[in-house]
């Protein structure tokens, strides 16, 4: 699994139809190293803490596999990484196969899988459309919130390579389909 976006985004207030909220979700892909804090990554807006940063949900990852899925969905979009908010877009991240506990190198940083990323209304900000919402959670492409262990810098082409499995707990995938 490699990294091959770091995003980052600002504050902005977005409106669809009559809902108009400030949101972090619009993420755009930096050519810079990014910094993982304890709560989140550097320099990147955290609108709404309760859903979003903390101790918890520091680090936000998404797969650059699931974004052909998307595409398919969503023709007329134009699509780059970061557009699920993430904070990292990395090749072959599997939520099937990656487990709550589980410990990662990610960089000079240290991160450890907590939960999956529950949609909310502000990808339809994103899209552009109320349907994206059900078709997430219809999916479990919902990406990886990490907890930071050791903060560090990551970059792109770093590898997210498992330094301990963690055993008797649930796929990303499995946790995500019970809360549905």
């Amino acid at each position: 699994m490699k990294v091959v976006s770091t995003n980052i985004g600002k504050r902005e207030t977005h409106q669809w139809k009559n809902k108009i909220a400030e949101t972090g979700i619009f993420k755009l892909p930096t050519n810079n190293p990014i910094f993982l804090g304890l709560e989140d990554v550097e320099n990147d807006a955290v609108v709404d803490r309760k859903y979003h940063g903390g101790i918890d949900q520091a680090v936000y990852a998404y797969s650059a596999n699931h974004y052909d899925y998307w595409k398919k969905l969503y023709p007329h979009l134009n699509f780059n990484f970061g557009m699920f908010g993430e904070n990292l877009t990395i090749t072959n991240l599997d939520e099937t196969t990656i487990n709550v506990g589980d410990v990662y190198q990610l960089g000079s940083a240290l991160v450890e899988v907590t939960k999956p990323r529950e949609p909310c209304f502000k990808l339809i900000f994103r899209f552009q459309n109320e349907a994206i919402v059900q078709q997430f959670w219809d999916t479990t492409y919902c990406g990886v919130y990490f907890k930071v262990l050791q903060t560090g810098i990551v970059k792109n082409d770093d590898s997210l390579q498992l330094v301990k499995k963690a055993t008797n707990t649930q796929t990303i995938a499995d946790v995500y389909i019970s809360l549905r």
